[in-house]
């Protein structure tokens, strides 16, 4: 709902509040933007409608390109001594004849593989390290209601927070708040939606000190799993057929533990302690993106922009590139406290192609390969040009980078 203060009053239980950018969400994008904010003394306000970071089964991989721009800020040592694991490479056996290992030990840089780190203590770091700055602040639990608008310019919104409402005026709205984006839906973006072929079950196991470090991933009889090194659990996500989901509980939580034990076998003495469902996350995939990120005074960002796949696992990475190139962009309109639509216009014009090309990518593996794989009828076959080196490097370099590199321009 945008409300027109021209024509309708609302009751608030205090004077409106003001600040130059309000960010709606503390997701990646939307805390990396705080931060950058802040660290040019442009007053920030994040808003998150829940409590706390601490929600599970969310994305927990950093990227080098996310890795290297903490480094020009001189934190990648910092979150780097937070616990974590890497995964220097990626194994997914496809059948008993075909693997697909994706290695990232040859990349030209300081940081060459993924980092498994828990989201809620990364999203914890860069709270910790915005609060440094005086014209920061975060309010956990305050619920965005309304956008304001006047004269067909976005000029903040209103929250609740503790029972009350209140109001809070910004020269800029940034929606970062993920794939069910209140702020999209309540500015009217339309969202164009495809139809990924698979949804994802997450649910953890216990890991035994012997067990391997990388990351791994295996299909078989029509379904699929990848399993994620989370310190004394393995996190594994379940790949079923798209809309299978209710039909496989109406089965039991036991049908899904003899499914994952044929998938698994060597963790088949340990699915016992998958015993409910409500130990069992369902990811619903979805994927789009909406065509114009932007209207006067709101921008979209990260997932409210573009919803990714799980393929590749580079939702958080995009997230973040989005916020640097928003303060790429922005930071001196913020500053002059003058932003017109052709400057928010600039940030999805250099976002879009980028994102538009990792989509793509993921689209073809979902067709090309996953859908293969979660038909048990059908006999898995690699598009051949995928065996050659050069493309193996090239894949590796895509999910490590993106299709071009972002960088601060001031650090």
């Amino acid at each position: 709902m945008i409300t027109d203060t021209s024509s309708s009053l609302h009751e608030t239980h205090d004077t409106p509040q003001h600040t130059t950018c309000c960010i709606v969400g503390s997701g990646p994008a939307g805390m990396m933007l705080g931060l950058l904010l802040a660290r040019q003394d442009i007053p920030v306000t994040v808003l998150e409608a829940h409590h706390d970071f601490e929600r599970d089964f969310r994305g927990d991989t950093l990227h080098p390109s996310i890795l290297e721009l903490l480094d020009s800020l001189s934190l990648a040592d910092i979150v780097l001594s937070l616990r974590h694991t890497k995964a220097r490479t990626l194994r997914l056996q496809l059948s008993d004849q075909v693997t697909l290992s994706i290695d990232f030990r040859h990349l030209r840089t300081r940081f060459p593989y993924i980092t498994m780190l828990p989201q809620s203590d990364f999203l914890a770091f860069l709270s910790i390290e915005a609060q440094q700055y005086p014209t920061f602040e975060i309010m956990m639990g305050a619920r965005v209601e309304e956008l304001i608008e006047e004269d067909g310019v976005i000029r903040g919104i209103r929250y609740r927070h503790n029972n009350e409402t209140h109001e809070l005026r910004a020269l800029l709205t940034v929606g970062a708040d993920g794939r069910f984006s209140r702020i999209r839906r309540l500015a009217g973006f339309k969202f164009i939606a495809t139809a990924p072929p698979m949804d994802v079950l997450w649910f953890h196991i216990p890991r035994q000190p012997d067990d391997p470090d990388m990351a791994m991933g295996r299909f078989a009889n029509g379904n699929g799993a990848i399993m994620l090194n989370r310190f004394e659990h393995w996190q594994i996500g379940y790949v079923i057929a798209k809309g299978s989901y209710q039909q496989l509980r109406e089965k039991g939580i036991q049908a899904l533990q003899q499914s994952v034990a044929r998938l698994l076998p060597q963790f088949t003495d340990r699915l016992h302690s998958v015993r409910e469902w409500k130990s069992v996350s369902l990811l619903s995939v979805e994927a789009g993106r909406v065509r114009r990120w932007y209207k006067p005074g709101l921008l979209l960002i990260g997932d409210a922009a573009h919803t990714m796949s799980p393929v590749g696992g580079v939702g958080i990475n995009y997230a973040i590139q989005d916020a640097v190139v928003t303060a790429n962009v922005l930071i001196r309109r913020l500053k002059t406290k003058v932003i017109s639509p052709r400057h928010l216009a600039a940030v999805q014009c250099r976002r879009e192609i980028p994102t538009r090309v990792i989509q793509s990518f993921q689209s073809f593996v979902q067709k090309r390969i996953i859908t293969q794989a979660l038909d048990s009828q059908r006999q898995i076959k690699l598009p051949f040009f995928i065996k050659f080196p050069i493309v193996q490097k090239l894949i590796a370099h895509l999910i490590a980078f993106g299709v071009w590199p972002v960088k601060l321009r001031s650090a």
